[in-house]
Parts: C-alpha cells; structure tokens; sequence
C-alpha cells in the first residue's frame, strides 16, 4: 500500500522522502532509498542507493552511508561516522563524535572517526563510542557500549562490550566448529577477526 505522504522531490530520482521530513543542500541520495517521518539529512551527506532511514534519523553534514543500509528509528549519525554497505542500525542506537564533551568548551576540532564496516549490525540502545573501527559482519548487542575496535564477525555485549562468540554472513551465532548452521559456510581466525573460506 502507497502512502502518499512518501514523494519523490526534485534533484532525487527514485527516492521517496516523506514531506515531514528535510534534505539540506548539496546532498546525493541513491535511488531506492526511503527516508520516513520527521528525519533530516544535513548538508554534503553521500546516502547510497536502497537504504531506509526509519522516523527521526539524523544523517550529517558530511557523513558517508552505502548501499543497501537500514537505519532504524531514532538514531543519528554524526560527522565522523562512516557506514559501508549493509549496515543494519537498531532503533536508537547512539554514535558520539567527542570523547570528553562539555557543553560549554568547544571540542569539534578533537572529533573522532568511526568506521562501521561493511554487514555489520548494531542492535537497539547500544552505544558506539568514537573513534574505532567495526570489523566486517559483526553483530553488536542491543545496550552493549562499544569501547575499542570490533574484530570482523565478532559478536559483541555487555558494558562494556566484551566478545561473547562469532557471526555469520547469514546472521547465526557460530559454534566451536566456524560453520553457518543456516548456509552451511565456513570460517577460520584471521588477524582481523573471522574470514570466510
């Protein structure tokens, strides 16, 4: 069922925003991407194409987002937060950008990067604390608080996050012998994480 709240605008082919929502300028939108009520997409944005921004996302100035993500209500992505392709972001999951923040000292210029590699998920509530890197593929747990670099695959929980397994590509916790129980792929223990063979 259409909503007819959903349009195309001008300048974005194929991308249907909802007419409560705002897209500053210059910013490029990948056709098939959806952005629902009440988001605001900030200036020099790159979003790619199939995404779908949930109510109330926030993405920029200056972010990076690739294909085929899927960002979940309430959650907003700071300059300095790069998602590759396939990155699923659960409801209100949280990124900072400072790591000592006050409200009443100027710090933008100690901003720190976050890369979030391609496949990886990050559940509802949990916390991304800038300035790491999260490996290929891995699954961080809903209120987890991430603290250091992901390895690829990795499954992540706790406060703060610990590894507590391995993941799939297909999305399934990993047993001692590395092999997907839903599409039977295998794995070993690599310098960064896990890699598929």
């Amino acid at each position: 069922m259409s909503n007819p709240q959903m349009q195309e605008r001008p300048g974005f082919p194929g991308v249907l925003i909802h007419e409560s929502s705002y897209v500053d300028e210059p910013v490029v939108i990948g056709t098939g991407t959806r952005i629902w009520h009440f988001s605001h997409v900030l200036a020099n944005t790159v979003i790619g194409e199939g995404c779908s921004f949930g109510q109330n996302v926030v993405a920029g100035p200056d972010v990076k987002i690739g294909d085929r993500c899927k960002i979940q209500n309430n959650v907003s992505i700071y300059k300095g937060v790069t998602l590759e392709d396939g990155v699923f972001c659960g409801p209100s999951c949280v990124f900072t950008n400072v790591n000592n923040p006050r409200a009443e000292v100027q710090r933008m210029d100690e901003a720190r990067d976050t890369l979030v590699k391609r496949g990886a998920s990050i559940g509802a509530n949990a916390t991304i604390v800038c300035g790491h890197t999260l490996g290929e593929y891995c699954f961080i747990a809903a209120g987890a608080v991430v603290t250091g670099d992901v390895p690829a695959h990795a499954m992540m929980a706790g406060v703060p996050a610990r590894r507590i397994g391995w993941m799939s590509v297909a999305g399934a916790k990993l047993g001692p012998d590395l092999v997907c129980p839903i599409d039977g792929s295998t794995y070993q223990e690599g310098a960064n994480g896990l890699e598929r063979i």
